[in-house]
């Protein structure tokens, strides 16, 4: 333990990786060394299909970058980090479906020798699936809030139809001109013919009683 505290080298890099056809992804890394960084420093990435099968060299560094010029990924691999920075990071451009695999980032900077080896997966995808799970929720929203608005508007209508009959229990409940009651209405005509009878009923008792 006391040589990896004087001579060791800590890489860093992103387990897992999305990206979308066609957008060209970031694969990071970064690394801290214990000695100064010289010429010496190395960088490699390889790449290991998911399927399995041999490992190949795709991006180079020492002093300047060496981009593969061969295989899948010729003229697709930039160089984007900063080694006096600790970065060690690459670009893939363009990637495809056929891409997805596991990405290995290996830093050397002598004399630190004793180091760790991280692995990036990289899953590639259309983006046709993310929008489809977007419509996906977009769907559920359009059935519930329409079905939240029904319940609502029931809830209302059932506290108004409450309010209603509470007032109909009041004494000098008035119904509203646009209630049907099965009660017969009484008209002012009905209340001036009872009048005239009764007027002429007290007529005639009087000339009864008094002939002359």
């Amino acid at each position: 333990s006391g040589v990896c505290n004087a001579l060791c080298l800590e890489i860093k890099a992103s387990p897992k990786v999305r990206a979308f056809v066609g957008e060209q992804v970031l694969l990071k890394c970064s690394f801290s060394s214990s000695s100064p960084i010289t010429e010496s420093l190395r960088v490699d990435w390889t790449y290991r299909p998911l399927s399995g099968g041999q490992m190949e060299t795709i991006f180079h560094y020492q002093s300047v970058p060496h981009p593969t010029t061969a295989g899948r990924f010729k003229d697709r691999i930039s160089w984007l980090g900063n080694v006096a920075k600790g970065d060690a990071s690459i670009v893939l451009q363009n990637p495809a479906l056929s891409d997805n695999g596991t990405f290995i980032c290996s830093v050397k900077n002598p004399p630190d020798v004793f180091h760790n080896i991280p692995q990036t997966v990289l899953v590639v995808t259309e983006r046709g699936l993310a929008f489809q799970l977007t419509s996906a929720a977009l769907l559920s929203m359009l059935v519930f809030i329409p079905s939240a608005l029904v319940v609502i508007l029931l809830l209302v209508r059932m506290g108004r139809k409450f309010r209603m009959l509470k007032e109909k229990g009041k004494c000098g409940y008035k119904k509203s001109s646009i209630e049907v009651s099965d009660e017969p209405e009484h008209t002012d005509t009905a209340c001036c013919g009872g009048k005239i009878k009764e007027w002429c009923l007290n007529c005639v008792d009087t000339d009864e009683e008094d002939p002359y």
